[in-house]
């Protein structure tokens, strides 16, 4: 049974969390499904959800980096 954990900015689903993270786990999991002959039934997602502060590339967080490349393009 596949076990999918996803890690996702949770700024990026905030508008509407339920339906992202369904749509999210019907894609993957009909990618799984289709890729290895399993049921969805067989598969299962996890959401693991961190504080854009919280989630750093390279030395930076990405609501740090997110505020500069807005105020870059503006």
């Amino acid at each position: 049974m596949p076990f999918v954990r996803i890690t996702i900015v949770r700024e990026v689903i905030a508008d509407d969390p339920s339906a992202k993270k369904a749509a999210i786990a019907s894609k993957v999991v009909t990618a799984i499904a289709e890729a290895t002959g399993l049921t969805e039934r067989e598969i299962s997602v996890v959401f693991d959800e961190v504080d854009a502060r919280n989630w750093f590339v390279g030395n930076k967080d990405v609501e740090t980096l997110r505020a500069h490349n807005r105020q870059g393009s503006t």
